[in-house]
């Protein structure tokens, strides 16, 4: 490999390393040829690539985008898992294909800022994959509005229907109901018009009970009246008397 063969293979891993989400570093001595095409294969489907790195050009790679924690990984034959996709479902390729055939012997990683040792490797390969976290969660979202749908629809539906039983009842009686209330405003007011004729009645009354209360004194001169002409007609007698 001559010197622009190594500073084009710097500048892919350095381009790798730098886009990764998570690398895996593996030895992987004693893994065939279809083998590793076997493995590239099933990390291809999670956005995955297996690449078997020359430490020193790796470390310099490493170096020029600032991450440190490659270097300790760089001992012995080497090869790098780059993850740009699905993490897990890379993890349990890789733990899946070693289950298998037993080739690989996981030295450590990273993960964003998290290190990843053996066991927390192994449990990442356990999580369900992304695609399968995504539709779990798609239905646990779904699951309330589903039943906010649902119970829209009832009402609207339940509504629909009240309203139609009383366009029947309009339709039947010829008479739409709002109007009932309507209607029954004129018998509230009919006391009022019986009240009247009453007032009316008392107010002529009135000047009767009066009438009669003065009817008394009116008579009263006519009484007086009788004793007068009395004593008149006394007194030209007792004259005439005199006289004869």
């Amino acid at each position: 490999m001559n010197r622009e063969e190594k500073s084009a293979a710097i500048q892919e891993i350095a381009a790798q390393i730098e886009g990764a989400e998570a690398i895996f570093a593996v030895d992987y001595r004693g893994i065939s040829v279809s083998q590793a095409a076997e493995l590239r294969s099933k990390l291809r489907e999670a956005d995955a690539n297996f690449r078997v790195v020359k430490n020193r050009l790796t470390k310099i790679a490493a170096d020029q985008v600032g991450e440190q924690r490659l270097a300790e990984l760089l001992v012995g034959p080497t090869a790098l898992t780059f993850v740009r996709g699905d993490t897990a479902q890379a993890a349990k390729a890789i733990t899946t294909f070693n289950k298998e055939h037993e080739v690989l012997t996981y030295k450590g990683g990273f993960m964003d800022a998290t290190s990843l040792d053996e066991e927390a490797f192994k449990s990442i390969a356990r999580l369900p994959s992304r695609d399968v976290l995504n539709a779990q969660f798609a239905g646990v979202v779904a699951s309330p509005l589903t039943g906010l749908v649902r119970g829209l629809g009832s009402l609207i539906q339940g509504l629909a229907l009240q309203l139609g039983q009383i366009a029947e009842q309009g339709l039947v009686s010829g008479e739409p109901p709002a109007a009932a209330p309507a209607e029954a405003a004129p018998a509230k007011e009919a006391p009022a018009a019986e009240a009247a004729p009453a007032e009316e009645e008392k107010a002529d009354e009135a000047p009767a009970a009066e009438a009669e209360a003065e009817a008394p004194v009116e008579e009263a001169p006519a009484e007086e009246a009788q004793p007068e002409a009395e004593a008149a007609d006394q007194t030209d007698k007792d004259s005439n008397d005199e006289e004869g």
